[in-house]
Formats: C-alpha cells, structure tokens, sequence
C-alpha cells in the first residue's frame, strides 16, 4: 500500500500538471500565467508533504518540527520593522541540517506560509514557501555529507538566501507587474530591483549562521539524542 501510494502520487501530480498546462494553452483564449505557476508550485510540493504524511512519525518528531516552524515564524515576525533582514532561512538552514533535506523543506514551506498571516498572504505565498522550502531541502543534502561548519553554513547561507530564494520569490513579481506582457527585459528589471534586498536577506542569514548556527545545530542534536526524536 505504501509503494503504490509512492507511486500513485508523483504520477497524479505530473498528469495535473500536464492538464494545466493543456489548458490554458489550448482551452482558453489567454493563457494565465497566475494559475499556471500557481498550480505548478502547489502540486511540486505536494510530494513533500505526502511522504511526511505517508511514513510514520512520531508524536515527538512532530512536535520538534512544529517548534522550528514556529521559531522560524517567530524569527521572522521579531525584526518585522526592517526590510530583509529576516534570520527566517537561517533557522531553516540550520534545522534541515539536523532532520534531513524532506523535512527541511516542510519546515521551510510552512515557515514561509504561517508567518504570512502576519506579513499578508498573495500571489507570492505559494512561491515563498517553494523557495524556503527549497533552501531547506538542499541544505539538508548538501550538509548530510558535508561538515557544517561556520564558514560553510554561512556560504550556503547567503548563496541560497540571496540567490535560491530570490530568483523563485521574485517571478512573482513579475507576473503581477507585466502579466501576459512579460519580456526579457522586464524580467531582468526586476530582478535588478530586488537584488539589493536579496542581498540584505542573504547577509543577514550568512551572519546569523556564522555566529549562531552551530549553536543551535549542536542545541536540535541534543534533544534528539536525549530523547530520540529522530534516530
């Protein structure tokens, strides 16, 4: 049952994306870019969460990744005054880095739609929490062999805050600015205008793993050695 369910899914997801695609290119007289990337970030996360839902977890587990998400929420409603600078993706980091990469994306997609029931949810929900929940996952791979060090916790900081986070955030923006008008240069001009921010949240989360990350890496492995949560 568990197999088929594995399977069932990815093939379910391909064959909406494929429908949705179908759609609006062949069934309507615009295509709607709104719903086209919309639909395709949902369902791309959909097995992600799935396989968190499928396997069995642990009343413990569960309630260690709703604290990160909350402490992730909390880190990023505290500094809500100051544009971008966020220690929202260093707690992310920082915990896929302990739970592995698939947990680190739910915590990363979570972290990013529950904290913006403070900073308002739109179009760009759904793009935050693939982009945060993609720096999580990949943290999660990349550090399962790598040592996570300081200095290597703050590269990957900054390259996937800055970079990762900011070239998926910010389709969004061109799709509310241009619409069905999109061209090259459009894009590029947006990309030009958010690269100062980007740049902002990636400093800001190589500096909060710089000074911080082993920290409260070394503070996740002790609870879950305590109390075995996750091994």
């Amino acid at each position: 049952m568990k197999r088929f369910k594995s399977f069932f899914l990815p093939v379910l997801i391909v064959i909406s994306l494929a429908g949705t695609i179908v759609w609006q290119c062949f069934f309507v007289e615009k295509i709607n870019y709104y719903i086209v990337s919309v639909a395709v970030l949902i369902l791309s996360m959909l097995p992600f969460f799935a396989s968190f839902e499928i396997r069995k977890t642990s009343s413990k587990e569960i309630t260690l990744v709703a604290s990160l998400i909350a402490l992730a929420v909390v880190s990023r409603a505290a500094f809500y005054l100051i544009p971008e600078v966020k220690p929202i993706a260093a707690v992310v980091i920082a915990s896929a880095v302990c739970l592995g990469a698939e947990r680190g994306y739910v915590i990363g997609a979570f972290s990013a739609f529950v904290s913006n029931f403070i900073f308002s949810q739109g179009i760009w929900t759904p793009f935050q929490m693939a982009a945060l929940g993609l720096v999580g996952f990949f943290a999660g791979l990349l550090f399962k062999k790598a040592k996570a060090n300081r200095y290597a916790l703050a590269l990957y900081g900054f390259v996937s805050a800055a970079f990762l986070y900011g070239l998926i955030v910010d389709i969004s923006t061109i799709l509310v600015s241009f619409g069905e008008n999109i061209t090259l240069s459009g894009i590029l001009s947006v990309y030009a205008a958010g690269m100062p921010f980007n740049l902002v949240f990636g400093a800001t989360t190589a500096v909060v793993l710089f000074f911080f990350g082993e920290g409260f890496i070394r503070k996740i492995e002790r609870l879950d050695t305590k109390y075995s949560i996750i091994t």
